[in-house]
């Protein structure tokens, strides 16, 4: 057969998810490896564009078209399968968004994949090859071992080009952060893959530079942490030179070993949850391993810095304790703490996670005209009442923090912060990549937030004073 597989991306937010660095949808050609080798595969990512989509579906270029993705993509995902049944061309969708809401899904595609797929993609592949393509499957939590995780890092999207490889080393977080919907998707137990086969994935790919997307790289307990350090040196001894940044969580920091190894590896980054600095909001969100840490950030921060590892770190606002200055309050306290790079987005219920079901109950979710409303849901909007302030209040402040992150000069300030914490020049230039994305970001979203927000951020407003302090400190 000749199978597309298709990341949609929505149209609603398409720059704020195509700017920067192009990460791979690693879920694609983790399918795409497991694929019996007579099918022919081309993959279309949209954060390269929609241009492509349509046009080779409706020039009969495909036999299956295969769509995964979140939730924020899910309208598009529906609209590329209308195009397809036009066409008469079947469609699956799968990935956490169908999962979550597999009835909605059914109604638009011809089958529906729920959970994992690594198991099931070859009856999928085989029942669509003869016909029998069924209405819905369902994945289990698979054992990753040798055979599952890998990706067929050779395939490219047909519409662009990707900056960087990702790869997969683990699944599942046992953290279960009341937002997230990993947990719900692949599951609490960190399952793992086998060393070996990480390590020739590792030196077959051809990009120099990884962005390993464990949902959890180091884990939270002593027998994570022994996985994970005895990866790393595997990595140091077998691996070729590659940089790359990961995703885990604070109490790495509190594991000088674990730190030392994974500098020597190659890690130059790591992306760390805080979501807040606020312990109520953290006992709100689940967040038990930040609540007991919460008061040591500072320290734990300083840990990554002295293996000359950088700290990305995720802010969310919204939650019940968040008011109009949390932006500002958050984005100075966050430079204080020593953050080198500042993340900070809507809290957003997905459909699946506890707290989508928690604010549904409470009828404090507004954007629930769907399908339509899900591309809503991109992390850059609130889709729910906040109970101190307005959701359109919320917003505003966070369209501040973007605002004044493109009119005032700090890149430069912060690279060279990173670079006197870490004393690491290639961590600093992985920071300064970051950190001009966003304000790149910042600039080509200017003229959408001034359009949707009806004016622009007075320099003279309390909370601009803080944010600009903030960008002064870095």
């Amino acid at each position: 057969m000749r199978i597309a597989l298709i990341n949609p991306i929505t149209r609603r937010t398409e720059g704020y998810h195509t700017i920067g660095s192009r990460i791979p949808q690693l879920g694609l050609q983790v399918l795409a490896k497991l694929a019996p080798p007579e099918h022919d595969l081309e993959l279309i990512d949209e954060i390269f564009g929609h241009h492509m989509t349509e046009s080779r579906i409706e020039a009969g270029h495909y036999d299956l078209v295969v769509l995964t993705g979140y939730t924020s993509g899910a309208t598009r995902a529906y609209e590329i399968a209308a195009c397809c049944r036009r066409k008469g061309v079947p469609v699956v969708f799968g990935g956490p968004h169908a999962s979550a809401v597999p009835d909605e899904a059914a109604q638009y595609c011809d089958a529906v994949a729920v959970g994992e797929c690594d198991e099931i993609w070859p009856t999928i592949l085989d029942d669509a090859a003869n016909g029998r393509l069924q209405r819905r499957y369902h994945g289990c939590l698979s054992e990753l071992g040798a055979m599952f995780g890998g990706g067929r890092q050779d395939l490219q999207p047909i519409n662009g080009t990707y900056a960087v490889a990702a790869i997969q080393t683990s699944r599942g977080c046992p953290v279960g952060c009341e937002f997230c919907s990993v947990t719900k998707f692949n599951g609490a137990r960190i399952r793992r893959r086998d060393i070996d086969a990480v390590i020739e994935e590792w030196n077959t790919t051809k990009k120099k530079f990884f962005f390993v997307v464990d949902d959890n790289f180091f884990g939270v307990g002593e027998r994570h942490a022994a996985w994970s350090k005895e990866l790393l040196r595997a990595i140091i001894s077998r691996g070729k030179k590659r940089l790359w940044f990961s995703q885990t969580t604070i109490n790495m920091g509190d594991d000088a070993e674990g730190l030392r190894l994974a500098y020597q590896a190659g890690c130059r980054g790591m992306l760390i949850g805080f979501e807040t600095l606020n312990p109520d909001s953290l006992k709100d969100y689940h967040k038990g391993i930040n609540r007991k840490n919460v008061g040591r950030y500072r320290e734990l921060i300083n840990g990554f810095h002295r293996a000359g590892i950088s700290v990305f770190g995720g802010f969310i606002i919204g939650a019940d304790q968040d008011d109009v200055d949390t932006v500002a309050d958050t984005s100075l306290a966050a430079v204080r703490l020593g953050v080198d790079t500042i993340q900070i987005t809507n809290l957003t219920p997905l459909p699946g996670t506890k707290m989508y079901d928690r604010f549904m109950a409470e009828g404090r979710i507004f954007a629930t005209n769907y399908p339509e409303d899900w591309e809503r849901y991109s992390f850059v909007e609130t889709v729910y009442q906040p109970k101190n302030v307005s959701a359109a209040v919320l917003d505003e402040s966070i369209y501040e923090l973007r605002h004044t992150a493109g009119v005032v000069p700090w890149v430069w300030r912060r690279t060279l912060a990173t670079f006197l914490r870490t004393r690491s020049l290639t961590a600093a230039v992985f920071i300064h990549n970051i950190n001009k994305g966003w304000k790149r970001l910042a600039k080509i979203q200017a003229p959408r937030d001034k359009k949707r927000f009806g004016f622009v951020p007075n320099p003279s407003n309390e909370r601009i004073a803080k944010i600009r302090q903030a960008f002064a400190m870095a």
